[in-house]
C-alpha cells in the first residue's frame, strides 16, 4: 500500500506493505488523518482480497479538499462529513456512494509517563487547560475549531491565548517531542503514538464528535473499485479495527446493503462486479 502525506504543495512517498500484481487497479484515495490507523490495518486486507492496489494521500481535511479543489485525481475520499457532503453537492463526489465511516471524540494526549490531569467533569477540564504551561492541536482543522468554541464557552479563551501553539504536524507528535505539554486532538491519533499516553477523553458534556464519512469521485478512474472499498469499510468485520483505534464505526442504518445503494449515482459505464461484492471483511 502506497501512503502519501499531504503538505502544502507537496506529497511525500512512503511505501508500507505493498501488495498485489504489478498489473493489479491501483485505486487513489484521499484520507483523513484520524483514519491513517484504521487504513494501516484494513487497507492491506483490502489488497489481499481484490488484487487492488491502494494509493492513500493521508491529510487534514482542509489540506485534501484543497487538493480537490485544485483538482486532484482520485477514486475515493474520506473526510469530515460536511466537507464530504460540501464535495458532493459541488458535484466531485459521487451523492448517492457517501456512507459514514466512523465517529471520532477528541482526546487529550500527554507525554509518556507523564503525569496525567483530571478531565472527569467540565470544571476539572477547564481547570486543566489553565494549569497546562502549553497546549496545542492542529490549526485549520475540525478539532481546532471545536476547541476554540469550546474555550470561549468555558470563558477561557483569552487566558489560552498565550499558551496555544497551532501545530503543523500531529499533536501527539509535538508532545513527544517537548514541544507543548498537553496536545488537543482526534483519540485515534493519539494511541497508535508510543512516545505519548492518552491522559483521557474531552468530558461527555463538553465532547465533541467528528464524524468521517467517504464516497466515490466523480471522475473516478476505477468507480467500480471505489464503491467496493467503501463497502469493505463499513462492513462488519471492519467495525472491530475502527473501535480498536478509538473511533466508534459508522451506523448500520447509514450504510449500503448488498451494494444496492452503491450502484445507484455511480458513472454510467460503472458496474459493481461480483468479485468486488463477494470481497470477504476479515
Amino acid at each position: 500500500m502506497h501512503i502519501r502525506y499531504a503538505a502544502a504543495g507537496l506529497a511525500i512517498l512512503l511505501v508500507s506493505g505493498l501488495s498485489g500484481a504489478a498489473h493489479a487497479a491501483e485505486l487513489k484515495l484521499l484520507v483523513g488523518n484520524a483514519l491513517k490507523t484504521v487504513m494501516d490495518e484494513l487497507g492491506p486486507q483490502f489488497e489481499k482480497a481484490t488484487g487492488s492496489t491502494l494509493s492513500v494521500t493521508v491529510g487534514t481535511t482542509t489540506q485534501l479538499k484543497g487538493r480537490i479543489d485544485n483538482g486532484e485525481a482520485f477514486d475515493a475520499v474520506i473526510l469530515a462529513k460536511p466537507v464530504l457532503d460540501e464535495l458532493a453537492g459541488q458535484g466531485k463526489v459521487v451523492d448517492s456512494t457517501r456512507e459514514v465511516i466512523a465517529r471520532s471524540g477528541i482526546g487529550v494526549a500527554v507525554r509518556k509517563g507523564a503525569p496525567k490531569p483530571d478531565l472527569g467533569s467540565d470544571d476539572a477540564f477547564k481547570q486543566a487547560m489553565l494549569d497546562a504551561k502549553s497546549i496545542g492541536y492542529v490549526d485549520q482543522t475540525p478539532t481546532a475549531a471545536a476547541l476554540k468554541s469550546l474555550f470561549v464557552k468555558l470563558g477561557i479563551a483569552d487566558a489560552m491565548k498565550s499558551k496555544t501553539k497551532p501545530l503543523n504536524m500531529q499533536a501527539a507528535v509535538a508532545v513527544a517531542n517537548g514541544d507543548v505539554e498537553l496536545g488537543l486532538t482526534q483519540i485515534s491519533e493519539i494511541l497508535p503514538y508510543p512516545g505519548v499516553d492518552l491522559a483521557g477523553p474531552l468530558p461527555a458534556d463538553i465532547q465533541t464528535y467528528t464524524t468521517f464519512a467517504g464516497g466515490v469521485g466523480a471522475a473516478a478512474q476505477d468507480a467500480n473499485g471505489a464503491a467496493a472499498l467503501i463497502k469493505f469499510l463499513t462492513g462488519p468485520n471492519a467495525a472491530p479495527v475502527i473501535k480498536g483505534k478509538g473511533m466508534e464505526p459508522g451506523e448500520a442504518g447509514k450504510r449500503a446493503k448488498g451494494g444496492a445503494r452503491l450502484r445507484r449515482g455511480l458513472p454510467k459505464n460503472a458496474r459493481i462486479s461480483p468479485m468486488y461484492l463477494a470481497v470477504p471483511l476479515a
